[in-house]
């Protein structure tokens, strides 16, 4: 089974429209590791990991997230899968 993790900032209308929450809830129920935090400068980050098929998903649904959130660029980078989350968490 191979592990994908990736390093992901979103930009757009994604604070205040409870992306971070839909975030969380996504990655619950795609088996996904890591954490996901607002940004002074409007954007919202993640580090995420799991199986490939599910990582993929992760990051195809962070290009789109849900209304009324609007995604107009995502910036990711795959990184090296450590195994080092327990949950998906969210960080004030």
């Amino acid at each position: 089974m191979k592990y994908k993790r990736y390093h992901v900032y979103i930009s757009g209308r994604v604070q205040g429209v409870f992306f971070r929450a839909n975030t969380w809830k996504t990655a619950l129920s795609l088996g996904i590791t890591g954490w996901v935090r607002n940004l002074p400068d409007s954007r919202v980050e993640t580090i995420f990991e799991g199986e490939e098929n599910y990582a993929e998903a992760m990051l195809a649904w962070c290009r789109t997230g849900t209304p009324p959130a609007r995604v107009d660029h995502v910036e990711a980078e795959e990184e090296n899968a450590e195994g080092g989350f327990t949950t998906f968490d969210i960080v004030y």
